[in-house]
Formats: structure tokens, C-alpha cells, sequence
């Protein structure tokens, strides 16, 4: 399955060194244009500013986690059809149900690879 490399996308982690990982992993894909966003809330205001592709994101940040993220770009009409990756190290029933019922379109659980990311970007983003 073909990825569009070119496509911009948005990477929300409270934790720098997870950011690089994910970005480092997104270069070896091919992907270039990766923004970050510390917390959902500084995620949601480059989502108003810029169009993304695809959101790769963390669970557990404060001051807004990265449900509450899935939840208001869910419910905001510009942004309801936009692909959305959870990420996050703890792999909890409830919170896979929640993160579905919320509306993602796939999960990682940490540690994960390059090969990992891509199936999950193809499994949302492929064409």
C-alpha cells in the first residue's frame, strides 16, 4: 500500500525524547513534514493553523490529555474526518474501548518500531 510521504503530520507528546523518537521513526518512512505539539491544547491551536494529514498521539499529557485532544477534534466539524493515532505505554482494555468510542482510528502501545507505525499509518492513511 502506497503512503503519501508528503503529507504534513502532527506529533503530541508531553515527553521530548518520545517526540524525537516518533519523528526519527516518520524520517526513516519518508515523511518530512512533522510538526509537534507538547500537550492537546497546543495541539488543537496548530490544528487551527495549519492542515494536517494525520495525528500521532500521546494518552497521558497534562494539562489535556490526549483523549480529551480525540475528543474535541472529534467534535469539531473541520477536523472530525481527520486520521488520529493513539499512542500510549499502557495497554488497558478500558482505555482501548474508550479511545474507540472516542473515535480513533488506531493504537500503538509502546515500545513500537518503524515497521509498527508504518502498518498503523497504511491501516488509516493508505490508499
Amino acid at each position: 500500500m502506497a503512503l503519501d510521504t508528503s503529507m504534513p503530520i502532527l506529533v503530541v507528546d508531553d515527553y521530548q525524547t518520545m517526540v524525537r523518537i516518533i519523528r526519527n521513526l516518520l524520517k526513516q518512512l519518508g515523511f518530512e513534514d512533522v510538526d509537534e505539539a507538547s500537550d492537546g491544547s497546543a495541539a488543537l491551536s496548530k490544528l487551527k493553523q495549519k492542515r494536517y494529514g494525520l495525528v500521532i498521539s500521546d494518552w497521558n499529557m497534562t494539562p489535556m490529555t490526549g483523549y480529551e485532544l480525540l475528543r474535541s477534534v472529534r467534535g469539531d466539524e473541520g477536523l472530525r474526518a481527520l486520521p488520529f493515532i493513539m499512542v500510549t505505554a499502557e495497554s488497558k482494555t478500558e482505555n482501548v474501548i474508550a479511545a474507540k468510542k472516542a473515535g480513533v482510528n488506531n493504537y500503538i502501545v509502546k515500545p513500537f518500531n518503524a515497521q509498527t507505525l508504518r502498518s498503523k499509518i497504511e491501516a488509516v492513511c493508505g490508499f
